[in-house]
């Protein structure tokens, strides 16, 4: 079985290649998408995650997450990225994903302003 921070990897790599199949291959139909503070989930469900992705990521042609370090623990993995081609400058965020069964279920995520 494979180990979480390799699915999480996987995601990055293809996210950085802007490459939205092989993105969403990560994730479960179900994901939930947190952005904290916010108690609720952002988005819910791959169609609105797609969704998301298609047209507010890929379509950006500087888009890319640096890692800048990673903790993984059971199954969980954080991660501080630096996200580039977004905003007029990079920012950092720090990502928690759950992995459970080989992919994705649940981010949480907080930016650093």
């Amino acid at each position: 079985m494979e180990r979480p921070e390799e699915i999480v990897q996987r995601q990055l790599e293809a996210y950085n290649a802007r490459d939205l199949p092989r993105f969403l291959a990560e994730y479960a139909d179900d994901i939930e998408v947190f952005r904290l503070p916010a108690a609720t989930p952002a988005i819910v469900g791959k169609n609105a995650f797609a969704d998301f992705y298609a047209t507010q990521r890929f379509n950006h042609a500087g888009l890319h997450a640096e890692l800048c370090g990673r903790m993984a623990f059971g199954s969980k993995v954080i991660d501080h990225e630096r996200i580039s081609g977004v905003r007029n400058q990079p920012f950092d965020v720090a990502v928690a994903y759950e992995v459970r069964d080989g992919l994705i279920v649940r981010t949480w995520a907080i930016a650093a302003e």
